[in-house]
C-alpha cells in the first residue's frame, strides 16, 4: 500500500521544493512532476517525491482526514 501526503509548497530552487505539512517542513524532489509547480501549490508527496498537484480544497480535506485517523490511533493506544 502506498500513502501520499498532500503538502503545501513553501519554496522552490531548481528541482527541489520545501514543503510544509502540519508545520513540519522538508525538502522533496520535483523531478517526477509534469507541468509547473509554484509556491503555494499543493502536491502529493510519496517517498520524497512530488507525484501530483492537487487542488487546495481537496488537500485540506485530506489533511483533516489524516488528523482524524492519527487521533483515532492515539486513542486506541491509550486503552
Amino acid at each position: 500500500m502506498c500513502l501520499a501526503v498532500p503538502s503545501k509548497v513553501i519554496s522552490i530552487a531548481n528541482n527541489t521544493a520545501v514543503i510544509d505539512v502540519y508545520g513540519a517542513r522538508r525538502a522533496i524532489s520535483l523531478l517526477l512532476m509534469e507541468g509547473e509547480v509554484n509556491v503555494g501549490d499543493y502536491v502529493l508527496v510519496h517517498a520524497g517525491f512530488a507525484i501530483q498537484k492537487v487542488q487546495e480544497d481537496m488537500a485540506q480535506e485530506t489533511l483533516v482526514l489524516f488528523k482524524q485517523l492519527i487521533k483515532g490511533e492515539e486513542e486506541a493506544y491509550k486503552e
